[in-house]
């Protein structure tokens, strides 16, 4: 049933029309009318030329794409905390036991269509194995029931920087964080609640945070009752937004420029999935539902010098890189919208997080730490895009989507958390995750003493060494 689904995937997206004029549009600079303004960006330079530190960084600009585990896009990464016995990590390379035959290793996968495995809390489980590390092959296999990736156990294969160019590039060039975790163990759901609220609860009375649990979220029903982070967002005027595809996004074979005609078949972002805001009983409380849009939205606001505060940027399916889709299609979306922002004149005051939701199946030889009941899930890629990141710099420190709502927090609500005890809207959490002790802090992936960066524009269609389904 897995392999019929996913081809079925294959057949619909081959289908589908041409991949985000946008992309394309976005490296072609000024003479594609993306560029601001000369003088706009000067004027957003002297603004901000006197702020200090943290507050130099007026728009982070979170973009999450899905289920890649570190180790299957950087393990071979040689300077971060990757597969064990190749690119000079220590250690011994792992050998995972596979039904008839001695045992499995990592091998390189050049295939842009990966199949992975199943991810949901007791698969996660089995995958670690106590710490062993060694249940992904039969997690896939029970999960394919007889049928068969292609190539075979590809949970144990691994891309490198031929494969995916621009994110090693981005990696090399700025900050790659080497232990981002999940915050939850658990699917793709759960991980975009805990990105814009620290939690996912079951509420059973509509607009009462007292009534939440721990555990699968009620949607649409009651709602989400607990408090989310544009609660405090909105309390002390930090402007956000939450970007999706609406099926009304550029869907044209043209790639000379953004302004192609729009569409109403087009992409759309999963929803409540991918979109859990519009389900925020604060969102409506506080009349911000407007700020869920489009991604042409962002294009606007992109284009003009005027991103928000905060941004949410999230895939539509096409375009997310979830197995059963093309990795390469991901990384000319998330180029696209990077080159975008660095060609913006908000580009000297920004903060790029990229990151993948979960794991996917896929092999990673890092035991997830546990620090409540929920959570962290398995290693996912995590990078630093900004013009005050370091350059080339590893960051080890144990991190997971509540580091950014940490940033955030530090950034513009003065240390304010998602605290019950003092955000003004209690709900019976577990615990504040920003707060949680092994959580590291994302300010250290800065050089604020630096001059800004210049961009480092890329392609949107690197040549790659990878190789059709």
């Amino acid at each position: 049933m897995v392999h019929r689904v996913r081809v079925a995937r294959i057949a619909a997206l081959l289908g589908a029309g041409a991949l985000l004029a946008f992309a394309a549009a976005s490296s072609a600079g000024s003479a594609s009318g993306l560029r601001p303004a000369g003088h706009t960006h000067a004027r957003t330079a002297a603004r901000y030329a006197a702020l200090k530190g943290i507050h130099k960084i007026r728009h982070v600009v979170i973009i999450m794409q899905e289920n890649r585990s570190f180790d299957s896009y950087f393990g071979t990464y040689r300077h971060a905390d990757g597969i064990p016995g190749f690119a000079g990590h220590p250690g011994t390379v792992p050998c995972l036991p596979d039904s008839g035959e001695s045992c499995v290793r990592p091998f390189h996968d050049r295939y842009d269509f990966n199949y992975g495995g199943p991810y949901a809390p007791r698969n996660a489980e089995a995958d670690m194995d106590g710490g062993k590390m060694n249940g992904f092959i039969a997690q896939q296999e029970a999960a394919l029931n007889g049928h068969r990736s292609v190539p075979k156990d590809d949970v144990m294969g691994y891309h490198n920087g031929k494969d995916i160019p621009n994110y090693w590039t981005y990696a090399r060039d700025f900050v790659l964080q080497d232990h981002m975790f999940s915050s939850s163990l658990s699917t793709s759901n759960f991980q975009h609640l805990y990105l814009v609220s620290g939690w996912a609860a079951h509420c059973t009375v509509k607009g009462d945070p007292s009534s939440c649990r721990s555990g699968a979220a009620s949607t649409p029903g009651p709602g989400y009752a607990w408090t989310d982070l544009t609660y405090l967002l909105h309390k002390h005027n930090v402007s956000w937004r939450y970007y999706i595809f609406k099926g009304i996004e550029p869907d044209c074979e043209s790639n000379a420029k953004l302004s192609c005609k729009p569409v109403t078949q087009g992409p759309k972002t999963l929803s409540p999935g991918w979109n859990p805001l519009p389900y925020f009983n604060t969102v409506h409380h506080d009349h911000q539902v407007a700020n869920i849009q489009s991604l042409n939205g962002f294009f606007r606001a992109a284009r003009a010098g005027r991103l928000p505060a905060v941004s949410w940027l999230v895939p539509s399916v096409q375009v997310s890189e979830h197995p059963g889709n093309f990795l390469s299609k991901g990384q000319t979306y998330v180029t696209g919208l990077i080159n975008l922002i660095m060609q913006s004149g908000d580009w000297d005051s920004t903060a790029i997080f990229l990151t993948w939701d979960d794991f996917s199946g896929f092999y990673d030889h890092v035991q997830a730490p546990s620090v409540d009941p929920y959570g962290y899930g398995l290693r996912v890629p995590g990078l630093l895009i900004s013009p005050y990141a370091k350059r080339g710099y590893v960051d080890h420190q144990a991190l997971s989507f509540d580091a950014y709502a940490k940033f955030i927090e530090d950034d513009f609500l003065g240390g304010q958390r998602l605290n019950p005890k003092t955000d003004g809207r209690p709900d019976p959490r577990p615990d504040v995750r920003e707060n949680v002790s092994i959580l590291g802090n994302l300010a250290k992936d800065f050089n604020f003493r630096q001059k800004p960066r210049k961009p480092v524009l890329l392609p949107v269609q690197p040549k790659t060494d990878l190789v059709g389904p």
